[in-house]
């Protein structure tokens, strides 16, 4: 287990771990304060190659808490903890069209700055909103999908828009998300390529055509005659 006090950094974590060792990621356990913990599994020497590798990065993840391995958990202690109960929702994981893109975290302190910055990301660049977290002492993290360069971009333009608001916390980028990474993070369920056109109804009265009924020609022609 990885603890940080920041959502973005222990994804970043998580990422790491997932490629520098063969384990599993089980996903995060969100504590309140903006604590998060990231769950790995696997046999004792992968794990601690894993975590090892968090820590010599710790200038990194300057947001890093405290690190644990155990090495043989007992049953009721996977049975309680959910260190091992969500492997099943983890298997019932649908598909986005989100996969497989390139992810950026950009995390601040207070809802508004964290709109804000999502707003400003969605128009600097071509990037896709896939989801917000919140883990606690006002901490947010909007989560955006697309290229690396892109995302680069929107990051960039978050950063300076979150500190106009309010506070900027951190923020991370992962190229190339494994799909183990994946299945732990929020993923949007629905696309949007294109603003679609609102059919308004509109009511247009029609002026209706009066019938005026014209006068007999011939009856007219023949009183004239008779007149004469």
């Amino acid at each position: 287990m990885v603890s940080t006090t920041s959502f973005a950094a222990v994804v970043g974590a998580a990422d790491m771990m997932l490629k520098s060792a063969s384990v599993f990621l089980v996903g995060y356990e969100k504590t309140g304060g903006g604590h998060c913990t990231a769950i790995i599994r696997g046999n004792i020497s992968d794990v601690r190659l894993a975590v090892e590798t968090v820590v010599e990065a710790s200038e990194q993840f300057m947001y890093l808490v405290s690190t644990s391995v155990m090495a043989r958990p007992y049953p009721n202690l996977d049975a309680v903890l959910p260190i091992g109960s969500r492997l099943a929702e983890i298997a019932e994981a649908g598909y986005s069209r989100l996969s497989h893109q390139a992810i950026g975290l950009l995390e601040t302190k207070g809802f508004p700055a964290v709109v804000g910055a999502a707003d400003a990301m969605l128009k600097a660049a071509e990037v896709h909103l896939a989801a917000y977290v919140t883990t606690g002492g006002g901490l947010c993290t909007a989560i955006v999908r697309g290229s690396v360069a892109n995302i680069t971009v929107a990051m960039e333009v978050g950063m300076e828009t979150a500190e106009r608001i309010g506070e900027f916390h951190n923020l991370m980028i992962v190229p190339r998300p494994l799909d183990e990474l994946e299945d732990t993070l929020p993923l949007s369920s629905y696309w949007i390529e294109q603003p679609t056109a609102v059919m308004m109804p509109i009511s247009i009265k029609e002026k209706e055509a009066e019938l005026i009924e014209l006068p007999d020609l011939k009856l007219i022609t023949q009183q004239r005659e008779e007149n004469l």
